[in-house]
């Protein structure tokens, strides 16, 4: 989906940088995405979701445990050896 691309071009070239001793990743992710013109909405079972045409949402989760990923939703991801974030998506 060409959606994901973008989310993922958003938060591997960042409008600033994740410093994890000023912002939380979550509050980073949103910021970016935010900035990008993605509506960034509550989320229940989620850290945040963005909301898409159609009504739709796709749903996230931040960690810098990549032992936490799993398929319940999408996930960002913050490598701190390589001061990265990633994007990962639920495997179908």
């Amino acid at each position: 989906m060409q959606i994901f691309q973008v989310i993922e071009d958003v938060i591997t070239k960042p409008a600033i940088p994740h410093e994890p001793h000023k912002q939380s990743l979550k509050a980073w992710a949103m910021y970016c995405l935010r900035d990008r013109g993605f509506i960034v909405v509550y989320a229940q079972n989620a850290d945040f979701a963005i909301e898409v045409k159609g009504g739709n949402k796709l749903y996230f989760k931040v960690t810098k445990n990549p032992s936490e990923v799993d398929n319940s939703c999408n996930w960002i991801v913050w490598d701190s050896a390589t001061h990265r974030a990633s994007l990962i998506t639920p495997q179908a």
